[in-house]
């Protein structure tokens, strides 16, 4: 397994949701949860694919953390969910289509990147950028898109 293949999962999850994000966890090479974004579904703004594949994760394990994880995501992770990164432990955060990519494209962004969201807290979090960029972004530029 590789990364563009746990990133084409986060891809096929992104098109079920409200707005075309997904998310995978992986350890030793095994996905363990994956989620799309479900804002307008469940009226909740923190509903984002990462957040909601965290919640996920650590509600079946039980536990906060998610020390040695990684995250691959179609967008990289705004400041809630960089700040989320944090909290649980997550070892790397692999992603296709930046922040500014997303601007870009027209769909509204905190213009604060995860890595300095990561530079000002305790933990150290390996960043991995553009893995499948142009497939991610191409969610994004669909007319229907919200």
């Amino acid at each position: 397994m590789n990364q563009e293949y746990f990133m084409s999962l986060a891809l096929a999850e992104a098109k079920k949701g409200d707005s075309p994000y997904g998310a995978v966890i992986v350890k030793d090479n095994q996905v363990v949860a994956i989620a799309h974004n479900t804002v307008g579904r469940d009226s909740d703004p923190s509903a984002h694919a990462e957040i909601n594949v965290i919640r996920r994760l650590t509600s079946k394990l039980q536990s906060f953390s998610l020390k040695g994880y990684t995250i691959y995501t179609t967008g990289e992770p705004c400041p809630m969910c960089a700040a989320a990164c944090v909290w649980s432990g997550i070892a790397e955060i692999v992603y296709g289509a930046s922040i500014e990519d997303l601007i870009a494209a027209n769909q509204a962004q905190i213009e604060i990147s995860c890595e300095e969201i990561i530079a000002k807290s305790f933990r150290n979090i390996k960043v991995t950028k553009g893995i499948l960029k142009q497939e991610c972004l191409s969610l994004f530029q669909k007319p229907n898109n919200p």
